[in-house]
């Protein structure tokens, strides 16, 4: 692409020439969560025009479903869980097909949280959590949202980091994210992970607490992102670039004021898009929270959309993560090739070319350095053995000295 001085005039460029959108109208899949926003303002505000894009935003009831219509072609890209697409790229529960993440939509914002009867018996911390876990007469029944998800892999860390195997000590179900509340209110679960507004809306309704946010897990972790099948960047690599470019730029407006975030929430909240009271989605939009036990905060890793480009850069050692972790889980039953997965899956050079266009800075290195609750430190340097090192995990003893 030939650059100019104005990046804009370069959008104008791709827009009326060689570079023009293989096609102008997308269909784009989204789950009823406060972490859908950007695309939700692409499609509605006008973000997306200066692209020569018309976004046709299609809701889906769950991460199954979803996944299905972007496999199938209904969908040309959607709001994926990261463990989803990597699920999919690496075959764990639906044929195996080559997936694309193009962007990260954003980091922090979910929330590990607990029934009101659980407070009730005096479950009102990780210990006493622990207590019941280990010691009582029953299993416990915590929900997720999708088997390879990022609410799988944080309540499976979180668990696992205060001593409670996640596959042994309690019982785990999926439940699409809008029917948790239900199901706290109906007692088919103990507790829930799952992005907002649906913690939220749980203390709204009296029917649970927070426990734990998954920023106290790890700050500024990667949560939802753009994805896409191979397929479709292959076929149409600059409707894909010009796509990034339209969620860039609504993120950033997303993020350039609280403003804007009351104005976001209010637009999402409606009954075409999340579909749930505003007084449940927009405080913790804006970073405030208050916990069902007394407890209110200002948190400072609150979710964000855009953060000067630090969330949207498709880093490579975001997606080796949750591959570790697939392998810490068993959902691997053998190393795979960590750094050649994720050098397919993660579209570096679309994302830095819609980037550099738009003046939003990248990233020295696609790996970055984290430490999360328990200590560890992960910067993607060496996934087998950071995979390796836990005391809880899924792995027979056979197959860690086989791959020691």
């Amino acid at each position: 692409m030939k650059q100019t001085d104005n990046p804009r005039d370069d959008v104008l460029a791709w827009v009326n020439g060689s570079d023009a959108p293989e096609k102008h109208i997308l269909n784009l899949g989204f789950m009823p969560l406060t972490d859908s926003a950007s695309l939700i303002v692409a499609a509605t505000q006008g973000f997306s025009q200066p692209y020569g894009l018309t976004l046709n935003l299609q809701r889906q009831q769950s991460w199954s479903a979803l996944r299905d219509r972007l496999l199938n072609g209904e969908l040309d890209a959607a709001q994926g869980l990261y463990g989803l697409v990597y699920g999919i790229q690496l075959g764990l529960g639906s044929a195996q097909t080559p997936m694309a993440v193009l962007m990260g939509l954003n980091q922090n914002g979910q929330s590990i949280n607990l029934s009101q009867p659980m407070l009730e018996t005096g479950v009102d911390s990780s210990q006493a959590l622990v207590e019941r876990a280990l010691l009582g007469n029953t299993k416990l029944c915590l929900a997720q949202t999708f088997p390879t998800g990022t609410h799988a892999m944080w309540l499976y860390y979180w668990l696992a980091a205060n001593g409670i195997h996640p596959l042994r000590d309690v019982d785990t179900r999926v439940v699409p994210p809008s029917l948790m509340v239900e199901h706290l209110r109906a007692r088919r679960i103990d507790g829930f992970c799952a992005g907002e507004p649906w913690g939220a809306h749980a203390i709204e309704d009296g029917m649970g607490y927070t426990l734990a946010t998954s920023q106290s897990v790890w700050p500024n972790h990667p949560e939802k992102v753009l994805c896409a099948t191979q397929r479709f960047v292959e076929e149409c690599p600059n409707a894909a670039r010009a796509l990034i470019m339209s969620i860039l730029d609504a993120s950033r407006f997303i993020d350039e004021s609280d403003d804007n975030r009351r104005s976001t929430a209010q637009l999402i909240s409606g009954a075409d898009y999340v579909n749930a009271p505003l007084a449940s989605l927009q405080p913790r939009m804006l970073g405030d929270y208050v916990d069902g036990r007394g407890n209110e905060w200002r948190d400072a890793h609150r979710l964000r959309f855009h953060g000067d480009g630090e969330v949207n850069m498709p880093y490579l050692s975001d997606g080796l993560w949750f591959m570790t972790q697939f392998r810490r889980w068993g959902l691997l039953r053998e190393e795979p090739d960590y750094l050649a997965v994720a050098k397919q899956v993660q579209q570096l050079d679309l994302y830095q070319q819609a980037a550099s266009a738009l003046g939003i800075d990248l990233p020295a290195s696609p790996l970055r350095s984290s430490t999360l609750m328990d200590g560890q430190v992960w910067d993607g340097s060496d996934p087998a053995a950071y995979a390796r090192s836990f005391d809880l995990h899924a792995m027979t003893d056979a197959a860690l000295q086989q791959a020691n």
